[in-house]
């Protein structure tokens, strides 16, 4: 199936710019001609050091303009349309992270759920062609029935996050049946790579061996019932959003979402041992983490699973990078981003 390539006469806004997903769709679009608005609050949510580079590799775009702002600033979100008059929204600026949503409530309510609001109103005012927006895997909370498929329920989130994604999806589907914004929300599965977020386990995982310090692994120990993730490989995201923002929806209720995974979840444990793998490779020398097996934390699910016909069926796509494949390509990033030979 053949899909609508990208428009570069089209202005695109992306929220959330430094971040992971954020930097890597504003570089693709920008190989491309396009001109790219980006937005993000660079907080120190992780390190600041990361969402640099991550700047610093967008600024010599000439048809790159970066915004620091917060989007639960109203002002600065209506001002910025108004401005830059954007054809495309993609709305990644969120406060990521299942288990700090519990220690830190506020952050999330502000981000995901005001922030969001603001760029739903903005968008009611300054009609756009697409409105794309991130939610998340996490929104099927603890369902049994794997693979997951969009028509699951979903109203029992075991995290905030999880609810404040789920709100988003709400949101969207209410402004988009008021006011006739094509909008399309991503169920994003457990995205890894290079210039990933050090507040992921496998990013996290690698910090603490060149440390030496043990890996804690939320499995109770238990490799019969490990836990299972659906890792999606950056590129592929990217690839499934571009598809995407290429094809404005055409639903009754201009409102869809779509699952973005690998649809081919991977023990933690299997996980694990490819990560310690691919470092050895990295670094031409054996690598084994030290492990320490604790419960499974409040707020995770067992499994993650993402049935991926919808999108296929949408775009032509389906994600297709193996761990190996993409865990080589984040250990040689790290062990030459942080020098550690």
């Amino acid at each position: 199936m053949n899909y609508k390539t990208l428009d570069s006469s089209k202005t695109y806004l992306i929220t959330g710019a430094a971040g992971f997903i954020g930097y890597y769709l504003s570089r693709k679009l920008l190989e491309q001609g396009c001109r790219v608005i980006g937005i993000d609050n660079v907080n120190d949510y992780y390190d600041v050091n990361l969402k640099h580079t991550r700047l610093g590799n967008l600024e010599p775009y000439e048809k790159f303009t970066f915004i620091k702002g917060d989007i639960s600033d109203k002002d600065m979100v209506m001002r910025t349309f108004e401005e830059y008059k954007p054809n495309v929204v993609v709305n990644l600026a969120a406060q990521a992270g299942v288990r700090y949503s519990i220690e830190n409530p506020d952050v999330y309510i502000q981000s995901n759920i005001i922030g969001f609001y603001n760029i739903l109103e903005a968008c009611r005012y300054n009609p756009v062609d697409h409105l794309v927006y991130a939610s998340s895997s996490s929104v099927y909370g603890a369902n049994k029935k794997v693979p997951f498929e969009e028509t699951d329920f979903v109203d029992t989130p075991v995290s905030l996050y999880a609810s404040t994604k789920k709100s988003n999806e709400l949101m969207a589907h209410t402004y988009s049946h008021l006011y006739k914004i094509p909008a399309t929300g991503l169920r994003f599965f457990t995205v890894y790579g290079p210039m990933g977020r050090p507040d992921m386990a496998y990013f996290g995982f690698t910090e603490k061996y060149f440390v030496g310090e043990p890996i804690k692994i939320f499995n109770n120990g238990d490799f019969d019932n490990d836990l299972y993730r659906d890792f999606t490989y950056i590129d592929d995201i990217v690839e499934g959003i571009e598809r995407l923002i290429g094809k404005p929806p055409v639903y009754a209720v201009p409102h869809k979402v779509f699952n973005i995974g690998n649809n081919n979840p991977e023990k933690l444990m299997t996980f694990i041992n490819t990560l310690e793998k691919t470092l050895s490779k990295a670094l031409g020398r054996e690598v084994q983490f030290e492990k320490v097996f604790e419960p499974i934390k409040p707020g995770d699910v067992p499994v993650t699973y993402a049935s991926t016909e919808l999108l296929q069926q949408a775009v032509g796509f389906k994600p297709k990078t193996s761990i190996e494949d993409g865990l080589q390509q984040f250990a040689n990033w790290y062990v030459d981003y942080y020098k550690v030979k």
